[in-house]
């Protein structure tokens, strides 16, 4: 056992390690994935709301409604492109509800694969410890094996054991973080997307009586 490595260990611990490192490549995946996805919607949102704010309220519509479309990859730009192209058809009222619907859509949209780095921040812990039991478990059954030998015959098996708890801990810890940062992120675009709305809102409310609607 003398001069065994990491990786040595990993390979030996497969029952949990394995497990952990395709843990581990999902992480890092959808961390990247989430971080380029999210990046800058804040600031586009209200700076979309406010270039299309003076010609809702000088009643100047169309013109609005082509600076939406043009945004459409942004989620502001799909709500407001939708509530603007009804604005002569409904209601106030109803335009506020389609706004909370598509707002709730798009949210539910920009979680995307968070719940599995909720899943794993829950599960890895758990994984790593299983395989520290069943590496123990090996250490002193090869032991009783043996007869003899004392704690130096099991020593090996047990690092080779706990090095599946901290991989398990370590993983957990990084989609944790994540999960709450990325959580938080999407409440900030949330609020920021409850701004704009209510913004887009009140200047459709004031073009309606540029014509007298």
């Amino acid at each position: 056992m003398e001069g065994l490595s990491v990786l040595d260990m990993i390979q030996q611990g497969w029952i949990a390690t394995y497990p952990l490192l395709a843990f581990s490549v999902a992480t890092v995946t959808i961390i990247l994935e989430r971080a380029w996805s999210l990046r800058g919607i804040i600031p586009r949102t209200l700076q979309l709301a406010e270039a299309i704010r003076s010609p809702l309220e000088s009643g100047d519509f169309q013109s609005a409604l082509q600076t939406v479309q043009a945004q459409a990859a942004t989620p502001a730009g799909r709500i407001f492109a939708d509530v603007i192209a009804r604005h002569a058809s409904d209601s106030l009222e109803y335009l506020s509800d389609l706004t909370e619907d598509k707002r709730f859509e798009e949210i539910e949209a920009l979680k995307g694969p968070l719940w599995v780095l909720g899943t794993v921040s829950s599960s890895a812990p758990f994984i790593g410890l299983f395989g520290t039991v069943v590496g123990i478990i090996k250490a002193f059954h090869n032991m009783a094996v043996m007869g003899s030998g004392g704690f130096s015959v099991v020593a090996a098996g047990i690092s080779e054991a706990l090095v599946a708890t901290a991989l398990g801990l370590g993983v957990a810890i990084v989609a944790l973080v994540f999960y709450n940062f990325f959580q938080t992120q999407i409440e900030r675009i949330e609020a920021a997307l409850t701004i704009a709305c209510n913004r887009v809102l009140d200047a459709i409310h004031l073009g309606r009586k540029v014509h007298g609607v």
